[in-house]
C-alpha cells in the first residue's frame, strides 16, 4: 500500500481518526493484491467455514500472535512461507501485541499510536515508514501464499487490564472508532477477525468494548470478514457472546492441558449449543509448552500431545483447528525480549518441530472423505469391559465421527490399543477399512468386510504413544486412500 508524497503528509497531519475514515473512503481499495483469495463464509448447516461459491474451507491456524510486532520483513517472510508450504491457511496475529505491544516498538522502531490513543494510529510519510505499513505489507504477503490472517484488533489485556492510570487503553467510547478504522483499512484484505484475545469477560463494561470493537469493525468493512472472539484458558466465546449476531463462529481455548476429559471434551458441547454456529479450538495446547504450566511436574508437551488434540476436536465437530508451538506464539529471540515460561528454542529453530508438520495430515484426511456433512458419532466404537480403556480416559481417549449418511466413518485411537467398532454404522454390502497415520499421512488398507455386526480392529504398531486414525469406508464409494484429497 503506498500514497504519493501529497498524500502522506496529509495523513501524518490528521489529527482524529474520523477524518481519516473520510479519507480512506475516496482512496478506494487498499489491499487489492488479497483479490485471489475468496471470501468465507458459514456453511448452509452452520456447521462448517465455505468460501464464497461455497466450497469447503479447513480452518488451519497457527498461533502467531507477535508477527506483526516483533519480527522484521525478511524473518515474516521465512515465517509466512513456512507455514504456507505445511499448508497452513490461517495466522492468528495480533494488531496491539501481548508483550507491551503498545509501548515496545516494532523492529524498525515504530509504534502503533500517538500518546497511547487509540482513535490516533501513528502515521507517516513514506511507504514502509510507520507501524501500519509493516502490518500491511505482512497481511499482503501472507494472503499472496494462500493465508488468511486471524487478525485480532488487540490483545486482551489492553481492554481487561488496568493501566498506571488505572484505565484501559480501550473504552467504549474509543473502542467503535478504532474498529471502523481498522475494518476500512482492512476491508479488501483475506482475513478473519479474531476479537478477545485471552481475557474472560468480567463486567457488562467490558461486553460493550468487545461489542463496541465488533460494531466498528462491521461499519468499516461491510461485513466482509467473518467475526469471532479468543477466550482465556478452559472458555469458549459461546460464555458471553453465543447469541450475538456478529459472532459467527465459536472459538474456544482449550489450553494447556494434556487431557480430554474437562478440557478438549468442551468442544462438543460448544457444537451441541443452539443457534448452531461451527466451533473451532484457537488455542490448544501448544507444542513445547509446560503442560498444565507445571514443567517441574509434568514436563514440556511434544508432538504427540498436539496431534491428540487435533483429532479430538476434529471428531468431536469441529470446523478445522490451530495449532500452536511456546517459541513461536511469541518468536523468542534470544537477542530481543524476555523469554515467557521458559521457550525452549528460538522461534526460527522451533518452527521446525514435528508438531507442525503433522498438522496437514489430519486436513487431508478430512479433505479426502465428504466434508460438510461429517458429524461427532462415538457410539461407532464399542465400550470396552473396562471403559477407561476404550473409549478411554485422560490422555487416552478414543473419539470417533462419520459422515451423516454413513458413507464413511473414521475412530481416532490414541495408543496402539485394541478396540471394536459397530459395522452397521456404514452403509452399503461390503465396508473398506484403512489405517491411516496421524504421524506422516500415509494410510494402508486393512481390507473388505462384511457389514454386520461388531469386528475388532488392532493399531499395527501397539506403542503407547503412536496414536493412529481407523477409516471405514462403504466399498461401493470407491473412495482414494485416506488423506487424498478429492
Amino acid at each position: 500500500m503506498t500514497f504519493n508524497s501529497p498524500v502522506r503528509r496529509q495523513l501524518s497531519n490528521m489529527r482524529s481518526i474520523s477524518t481519516f475514515i473520510s479519507f480512506t473512503l475516496a482512496m478506494g481499495a487498499l489491499m487489492s493484491t488479497a483479490a485471489s483469495l475468496p471470501r468465507l463464509k458459514v456453511s448452509d448447516n452452520k456447521r462448517f467455514l465455505v468460501t464464497a461459491d461455497g466450497k469447503p474451507f479447513f480452518y488451519l491456524g497457527d498461533t502467531t500472535w507477535e508477527l506483526f510486532h516483533r519480527l522484521n520483513r525478511e524473518d515474516a517472510i521465512k515465517l509466512l512461507d513456512d507455514r504456507a508450504a505445511m499448508k497452513f491457511n490461517v495466522l492468528q496475529s495480533v494488531a496491539i501485541a501481548e508483550l507491551d505491544g503498545h509501548t515496545d516498538p516494532n523492529p524498525y522502531g515504530h509504534l502503533p499510536f500517538v500518546d497511547l490513543d487509540v482513535t490516533k494510529p501513528a502515521l507517516k510519510d513514506g511507504p514502509q515508514n510507520d507501524y501500519w505499513d509493516h502490518v500491511d505489507f505482512i497481511v499482503t504477503e501472507a494472503n499472496q501464499r494462500g493465508l488468511y490472517i486471524g487478525f485480532l484488533p488487540t490483545w486482551g489485556r489492553f481492554w481487561h487490564d488496568l493501566s498506571k492510570d488505572r484505565k484501559p487503553l480501550f473504552t467504549v467510547a474509543n473502542a467503535e472508532v478504532y474498529g471502523e478504522w481498522l475494518g476500512r483499512r482492512y476491508k479488501d484484505a483475506g482475513l478473519i477477525w479474531i476479537l478477545g484475545g485471552d481475557r474472560s469477560v468480567d463486567n457488562d463494561e467490558q461486553k460493550e468494548i468487545i461489542r463496541a470493537i465488533a460494531k466498528g469493525l462491521r461499519k468499516g468493512d461491510g461485513g466482509a470478514h467473518l467475526m469471532t472472539f479468543h477466550p482465556p484458558g478452559g472458555n469458549g466465546s459461546s460464555t458471553w457472546f453465543h447469541d450475538d449476531d456478529w459472532l459467527d463462529f465459536n472459538m474456544r481455548q482449550n489450553g494447556h492441558v494434556a487431557e480430554f476429559t474437562g478440557r478438549y471434551d468442551s468442544t462438543r458441547k460448544d457444537y451441541d449449543r443452539t443457534p448452531i454456529k461451527p466451533v473451532i479450538d484457537g488455542e490448544p495446547i501448544y507444542e513445547d509448552h509446560p503442560v498444565s504450566f507445571d514443567a517441574k511436574k509434568l514436563g514440556h508437551s511434544i508432538a504427540a500431545d498436539v496431534r491428540r488434540p487435533l483429532y479430538w476436536d476434529l471428531f468431536s465437530g469441529a470446523c478445522g483447528h490451530t495449532y500452536g508451538n511456546h517459541a513461536v506464539w511469541q518468536m523468542f529471540d534470544p537477542n530481543r525480549g524476555k523469554p515467557i515460561n521458559n521457550p525452549l528454542m528460538p522461534w526460527s529453530d522451533a518452527i521446525n518441530q514435528p508438531g507442525a508438520a503433522q498438522m496437514q495430515h489430519g486436513r487431508a484426511l478430512f479433505e479426502s472423505r465428504p466434508f460438510l456433512t461429517r458429524i461427532p458419532d462415538d457410539s461407532i466404537i464399542v465400550t470396552d469391559r473396562v471403559p477407561t480403556s476404550v473409549p478411554g480416559a485422560g490422555r487416552y481417549h478414543f473419539a470417533a465421527t462419520r459422515d451423516e449418511s454413513g458413507s464413511d466413518a473414521m475412530v481416532y485411537a490414541p495408543v496402539g490399543r485394541a478396540f471394536k467398532v459397530k459395522m452397521d454404522k456404514i452403509t452399503g454390502a461390503k465396508v473398506k477399512a484403512w489405517w491411516f497415520n496421524p504421524r506422516d499421512g500415509r494410510a494402508t488398507a486393512i481390507g473388505e468386510f462384511p457389514n454386520t455386526g461388531e469386528r475388532e480392529f488392532t493399531p499395527p504398531d501397539k506403542g503407547e504413544m503412536l496414536d493412529w486414525v481407523l477409516v471405514l469406508d462403504d466399498a461401493a464409494k470407491r473412495f482414494p486412500p485416506p488423506g487424498t484429497r478429492l
